[in-house]
Protein backbone atom coordinates (compact mmCIF):
# COMPACT_ATOMS: atom_id res chain seq x y z
CA UNK A 1 0.00 0.00 0.00
CA UNK A 2 1.37 3.43 -0.94
CA UNK A 3 2.05 5.73 2.05
CA UNK A 4 1.87 8.75 -0.28
CA UNK A 5 -1.54 7.67 -1.54
CA UNK A 6 -2.77 7.10 1.98
CA UNK A 7 -1.62 10.56 2.99
CA UNK A 8 -3.04 12.43 0.02
CA UNK A 9 -6.42 10.81 -0.53
CA UNK A 10 -9.15 12.76 1.23
CA UNK A 11 -12.38 12.69 -0.74
CA UNK A 12 -14.28 10.17 -2.80
CA UNK A 13 -13.23 12.16 -5.87
CA UNK A 14 -9.57 11.64 -4.88
CA UNK A 15 -10.11 7.90 -4.50
CA UNK A 16 -11.77 7.64 -7.92
CA UNK A 17 -8.98 9.58 -9.63
CA UNK A 18 -6.34 7.42 -7.97
CA UNK A 19 -8.13 4.17 -8.94
CA UNK A 20 -8.58 5.22 -12.57
CA UNK A 21 -4.90 6.10 -12.84
CA UNK A 22 -3.77 2.80 -11.29
CA UNK A 23 -6.06 0.77 -13.57
CA UNK A 24 -4.91 2.59 -16.71
CA UNK A 25 -1.22 2.38 -15.78
CA UNK A 26 -1.50 -1.33 -15.07
CA UNK A 27 -3.51 -2.22 -18.20
CA UNK A 28 -6.03 -4.29 -16.28
CA UNK A 29 -8.63 -6.05 -18.43
CA UNK A 30 -12.28 -5.03 -18.27
CA UNK A 31 -14.60 -7.89 -19.13
CA UNK A 32 -16.81 -8.51 -16.12
CA UNK A 33 -19.45 -5.81 -16.41
CA UNK A 34 -17.50 -2.56 -16.64
CA UNK A 35 -16.37 -0.99 -19.90
CA UNK A 36 -13.27 0.95 -18.88
CA UNK A 37 -11.10 2.18 -16.00
CA UNK A 38 -13.56 4.87 -14.94
CA UNK A 39 -16.56 2.51 -14.76
CA UNK A 40 -14.41 -0.03 -12.89
CA UNK A 41 -13.28 2.60 -10.39
CA UNK A 42 -16.83 3.86 -9.82
CA UNK A 43 -18.10 0.34 -9.18
CA UNK A 44 -15.27 -0.51 -6.81
CA UNK A 45 -15.31 2.73 -4.80
CA UNK A 46 -19.06 3.31 -4.59
CA UNK A 47 -20.08 -0.25 -3.76
CA UNK A 48 -17.20 -0.71 -1.33
CA UNK A 49 -18.64 2.27 0.56
CA UNK A 50 -22.22 0.93 0.19
CA UNK A 51 -23.23 3.97 -1.84
CA UNK A 52 -25.62 3.99 -4.84
CA UNK A 53 -23.68 4.27 -8.09
CA UNK A 54 -26.44 6.33 -9.70
CA UNK A 55 -25.92 9.05 -7.05
CA UNK A 56 -22.19 9.45 -7.68
CA UNK A 57 -22.33 13.25 -8.12
CA UNK A 58 -23.86 13.73 -4.68
CA UNK A 59 -20.91 12.07 -2.92
CA UNK A 60 -17.89 13.17 -4.99
CA UNK A 61 -16.67 15.71 -2.44
CA UNK A 62 -17.48 13.64 0.63
CA UNK A 63 -14.49 13.09 2.93
CA UNK A 64 -13.43 9.51 3.59
CA UNK A 65 -12.38 8.08 6.94
CA UNK A 66 -8.87 6.68 7.30
CA UNK A 67 -10.35 3.18 7.57
CA UNK A 68 -12.26 3.67 4.29
CA UNK A 69 -9.13 4.94 2.54
CA UNK A 70 -7.11 1.96 3.75
CA UNK A 71 -9.78 -0.48 2.58
CA UNK A 72 -9.98 1.11 -0.86
CA UNK A 73 -6.20 1.09 -1.27
CA UNK A 74 -6.08 -2.60 -0.37
CA UNK A 75 -8.85 -3.37 -2.88
CA UNK A 76 -7.18 -1.37 -5.65
CA UNK A 77 -3.98 -3.32 -4.99
CA UNK A 78 -5.88 -6.61 -5.31
CA UNK A 79 -7.35 -5.49 -8.62
CA UNK A 80 -4.01 -4.37 -10.02
CA UNK A 81 -1.47 -6.81 -8.61
CA UNK A 82 -3.51 -10.01 -8.59
CA UNK A 83 -5.85 -9.05 -11.44
CA UNK A 84 -8.77 -10.10 -9.25
CA UNK A 85 -12.08 -8.98 -10.80
CA UNK A 86 -13.90 -6.31 -8.80
CA UNK A 87 -16.97 -8.54 -8.42
CA UNK A 88 -14.87 -11.07 -6.50
CA UNK A 89 -13.27 -8.34 -4.40
CA UNK A 90 -16.67 -6.96 -3.38
CA UNK A 91 -18.50 -10.33 -3.38
CA UNK A 92 -21.15 -8.55 -5.47
CA UNK A 93 -22.18 -8.45 -9.13
CA UNK A 94 -24.98 -6.66 -10.97
CA UNK A 95 -26.88 -7.89 -14.01
CA UNK A 96 -29.78 -5.90 -15.47
CA UNK A 97 -30.41 -4.10 -12.15
CA UNK A 98 -30.33 -7.36 -10.19
CA UNK A 99 -27.73 -7.67 -7.44
CA UNK A 100 -26.13 -11.09 -6.90
CA UNK A 101 -23.73 -12.46 -4.32
CA UNK A 102 -20.65 -13.93 -5.98
CA UNK A 103 -17.25 -15.36 -5.13
CA UNK A 104 -14.66 -17.51 -6.88
CA UNK A 105 -16.79 -20.65 -6.57
CA UNK A 106 -18.92 -19.50 -9.52
CA UNK A 107 -18.50 -17.56 -12.74
CA UNK A 108 -19.27 -13.84 -12.45
CA UNK A 109 -22.86 -13.17 -13.66
CA UNK A 110 -22.95 -11.92 -17.25
CA UNK A 111 -25.30 -13.05 -19.98
CA UNK A 112 -27.05 -11.60 -22.99
CA UNK A 113 -30.00 -13.84 -22.14
CA UNK A 114 -30.55 -11.49 -19.20
CA UNK A 115 -31.35 -8.68 -21.63
CA UNK A 116 -34.01 -10.83 -23.27
CA UNK A 117 -35.57 -11.85 -19.94
CA UNK A 118 -35.98 -8.19 -19.04
CA UNK A 119 -38.58 -8.02 -21.84
CA UNK A 120 -40.15 -11.40 -20.95
CA UNK A 121 -38.68 -12.85 -24.18
CA UNK A 122 -41.22 -10.95 -26.25
CA UNK A 123 -42.21 -11.35 -29.04
CA UNK A 124 -41.08 -14.98 -28.89
CA UNK A 125 -43.31 -15.62 -25.89
CA UNK A 126 -46.63 -13.86 -26.46
CA UNK A 127 -48.35 -14.93 -23.23
CA UNK A 128 -45.83 -14.91 -20.33
CA UNK A 129 -48.56 -15.87 -17.86
CA UNK A 130 -48.89 -19.29 -19.51
CA UNK A 131 -45.25 -20.24 -18.97
CA UNK A 132 -45.44 -22.85 -16.20
CA UNK A 133 -42.12 -24.71 -16.20
CA UNK A 134 -38.64 -23.29 -16.84
CA UNK A 135 -35.22 -24.93 -16.76
CA UNK A 136 -31.92 -23.06 -16.38
CA UNK A 137 -28.99 -25.30 -17.28
CA UNK A 138 -25.42 -24.42 -16.22
CA UNK A 139 -26.99 -22.05 -13.72
CA UNK A 140 -23.77 -21.05 -11.95
CA UNK A 141 -24.67 -18.26 -9.51
CA UNK A 142 -28.37 -18.79 -10.26
CA UNK A 143 -28.68 -15.35 -11.84
CA UNK A 144 -30.75 -16.40 -14.89
CA UNK A 145 -32.96 -18.64 -12.76
CA UNK A 146 -33.77 -15.70 -10.48
CA UNK A 147 -34.45 -13.38 -13.41
CA UNK A 148 -36.60 -15.99 -15.16
CA UNK A 149 -38.67 -16.51 -12.02
CA UNK A 150 -39.19 -12.76 -11.82
CA UNK A 151 -40.07 -12.41 -15.51
CA UNK A 152 -42.55 -15.32 -15.42
CA UNK A 153 -44.22 -15.08 -12.00
CA UNK A 154 -46.44 -18.15 -12.45
CA UNK A 155 -43.60 -20.46 -13.42
CA UNK A 156 -41.68 -23.02 -11.41
CA UNK A 157 -37.95 -23.01 -12.20
CA UNK A 158 -35.44 -25.85 -12.05
CA UNK A 159 -31.77 -24.78 -12.06
CA UNK A 160 -28.99 -27.29 -12.72
CA UNK A 161 -25.22 -27.15 -12.39
CA UNK A 162 -22.54 -29.81 -12.22
CA UNK A 163 -20.62 -27.78 -9.64
CA UNK A 164 -21.59 -28.21 -6.00
CA UNK A 165 -19.61 -25.06 -5.18
CA UNK A 166 -21.54 -22.96 -7.70
CA UNK A 167 -24.83 -24.26 -6.35
CA UNK A 168 -23.91 -22.97 -2.90
CA UNK A 169 -23.69 -19.49 -4.41
CA UNK A 170 -26.95 -20.04 -6.29
CA UNK A 171 -28.67 -21.14 -3.08
CA UNK A 172 -27.70 -17.89 -1.39
CA UNK A 173 -28.97 -15.79 -4.31
CA UNK A 174 -32.26 -17.69 -4.49
CA UNK A 175 -32.72 -17.11 -0.76
CA UNK A 176 -31.90 -13.41 -1.01
CA UNK A 177 -34.68 -13.01 -3.57
CA UNK A 178 -37.00 -15.20 -1.45
CA UNK A 179 -37.63 -17.60 -4.30
CA UNK A 180 -37.03 -20.89 -2.51
CA UNK A 181 -40.64 -21.93 -3.11
CA UNK A 182 -40.32 -21.45 -6.88
CA UNK A 183 -36.70 -22.28 -7.75
CA UNK A 184 -35.32 -25.78 -7.16
CA UNK A 185 -31.59 -26.35 -7.45
CA UNK A 186 -30.20 -29.63 -8.80
CA UNK A 187 -26.63 -30.92 -8.86
CA UNK A 188 -25.82 -32.86 -11.98
CA UNK A 189 -24.69 -32.94 -15.60
CA UNK A 190 -27.18 -31.12 -17.87
CA UNK A 191 -30.51 -33.03 -17.91
CA UNK A 192 -29.29 -36.00 -15.84
CA UNK A 193 -30.90 -35.06 -12.47
CA UNK A 194 -34.32 -34.13 -13.93
CA UNK A 195 -35.92 -37.57 -14.34
CA UNK A 196 -37.62 -36.90 -17.65
CA UNK A 197 -39.34 -33.63 -16.73
CA UNK A 198 -40.45 -31.37 -19.57
CA UNK A 199 -40.39 -27.59 -19.81
CA UNK A 200 -41.98 -24.70 -21.66
CA UNK A 201 -38.64 -22.92 -21.70
CA UNK A 202 -35.05 -24.10 -21.35
CA UNK A 203 -32.28 -21.51 -20.91
CA UNK A 204 -28.58 -22.27 -21.10
CA UNK A 205 -25.45 -20.16 -20.96
CA UNK A 206 -22.95 -23.03 -21.25
CA UNK A 207 -19.16 -23.10 -21.29
CA UNK A 208 -18.20 -22.31 -24.89
CA UNK A 209 -14.62 -20.96 -24.82
CA UNK A 210 -12.39 -22.91 -27.21
CA UNK A 211 -9.13 -24.51 -26.07
CA UNK A 212 -7.14 -21.97 -28.07
CA UNK A 213 -9.02 -19.05 -26.52
CA UNK A 214 -8.66 -20.52 -23.01
CA UNK A 215 -4.88 -20.41 -23.45
CA UNK A 216 -5.06 -16.70 -24.31
CA UNK A 217 -7.49 -15.48 -21.65
CA UNK A 218 -6.48 -12.39 -19.64
CA UNK A 219 -5.43 -13.11 -16.05
CA UNK A 220 -8.75 -11.82 -14.74
CA UNK A 221 -10.52 -14.88 -16.16
CA UNK A 222 -8.14 -17.34 -14.50
CA UNK A 223 -9.85 -16.58 -11.18
CA UNK A 224 -13.13 -18.00 -12.52
CA UNK A 225 -13.85 -21.75 -12.46
CA UNK A 226 -12.40 -23.35 -15.60
CA UNK A 227 -15.38 -25.69 -15.63
CA UNK A 228 -17.68 -22.73 -16.32
CA UNK A 229 -15.64 -21.46 -19.29
CA UNK A 230 -13.94 -24.29 -21.17
CA UNK A 231 -16.01 -25.71 -24.02
CA UNK A 232 -13.46 -28.05 -25.60
CA UNK A 233 -11.41 -27.82 -28.78
CA UNK A 234 -14.10 -25.99 -30.76
CA UNK A 235 -16.15 -24.72 -27.80
CA UNK A 236 -19.07 -26.96 -28.70
CA UNK A 237 -18.71 -29.88 -26.25
CA UNK A 238 -21.69 -28.95 -24.06
CA UNK A 239 -23.75 -27.42 -26.88
CA UNK A 240 -23.59 -30.66 -28.89
CA UNK A 241 -25.01 -32.64 -25.99
CA UNK A 242 -27.56 -29.96 -25.24
CA UNK A 243 -29.02 -30.01 -28.75
CA UNK A 244 -28.98 -33.82 -28.81
CA UNK A 245 -30.85 -34.18 -25.52
CA UNK A 246 -33.13 -31.14 -25.31
CA UNK A 247 -36.07 -32.42 -27.40
CA UNK A 248 -37.14 -34.99 -24.82
CA UNK A 249 -37.14 -32.35 -22.08
CA UNK A 250 -39.23 -29.74 -23.88
CA UNK A 251 -43.01 -29.68 -24.02
CA UNK A 252 -44.66 -29.52 -27.43
CA UNK A 253 -43.93 -26.01 -28.71
CA UNK A 254 -41.35 -25.46 -25.97
CA UNK A 255 -38.32 -23.28 -26.63
CA UNK A 256 -34.58 -23.72 -26.08
CA UNK A 257 -32.53 -20.52 -25.78
CA UNK A 258 -28.73 -20.85 -25.81
CA UNK A 259 -25.93 -18.32 -25.47
CA UNK A 260 -22.82 -19.06 -27.54
CA UNK A 261 -20.64 -15.96 -27.27
CA UNK A 262 -19.48 -15.00 -30.75
CA UNK A 263 -19.53 -18.56 -32.05
CA UNK A 264 -22.48 -18.27 -34.45
CA UNK A 265 -20.44 -19.38 -37.48
CA UNK A 266 -19.25 -22.53 -35.68
CA UNK A 267 -22.75 -23.33 -34.42
CA UNK A 268 -24.35 -22.95 -37.85
CA UNK A 269 -21.63 -25.03 -39.50
CA UNK A 270 -21.92 -27.90 -37.02
CA UNK A 271 -25.71 -27.94 -36.64
CA UNK A 272 -26.94 -27.29 -40.16
CA UNK A 273 -30.03 -29.46 -39.66
CA UNK A 274 -31.30 -27.43 -36.68
CA UNK A 275 -33.40 -24.37 -37.61
CA UNK A 276 -32.27 -21.47 -35.41
CA UNK A 277 -33.51 -17.95 -34.83
CA UNK A 278 -30.73 -15.57 -33.77
CA UNK A 279 -31.96 -13.04 -31.24
CA UNK A 280 -30.89 -9.41 -31.16
CA UNK A 281 -28.86 -8.28 -28.15
CA UNK A 282 -26.73 -5.25 -27.32
CA UNK A 283 -23.75 -7.14 -28.81
CA UNK A 284 -25.50 -7.95 -32.08
CA UNK A 285 -27.20 -11.02 -33.53
CA UNK A 286 -24.43 -13.59 -33.02
CA UNK A 287 -24.71 -14.33 -29.31
CA UNK A 288 -28.01 -16.12 -28.57
CA UNK A 289 -30.12 -18.50 -30.61
CA UNK A 290 -33.61 -19.91 -30.16
CA UNK A 291 -34.95 -23.21 -31.43
CA UNK A 292 -38.21 -25.05 -30.72
CA UNK A 293 -38.99 -28.56 -29.62
CA UNK A 294 -40.39 -29.63 -32.98
CA UNK A 295 -37.26 -28.34 -34.76
CA UNK A 296 -34.90 -30.56 -32.77
CA UNK A 297 -34.33 -33.99 -34.26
Amino acid sequence: MSIDAQANLRTLRDALRFAVTRFNESNVFFGHGQADAFDEAVFLVMRSLNLPIERLDVFLDAYLTLAEINTLLQQIDLRVKKRLPVAYILKEAWLQDYRFHIDERAIIPRSFIAELLKDELQPWISEPGKVADILDLCTGSGCLAVMAADAFPRAKVDAVDISKDALQIAKKNVAEYRLEDRITLHEGDLFAPLQGRRYDLVLCNPPYVTDASMARLPREYTHEPKLALAGGADGMDVIKRLLREARTHLKRGGMLIVEVGGERATVEKQFKSVPMTWLSTSAGDDMVFLTRQEELS
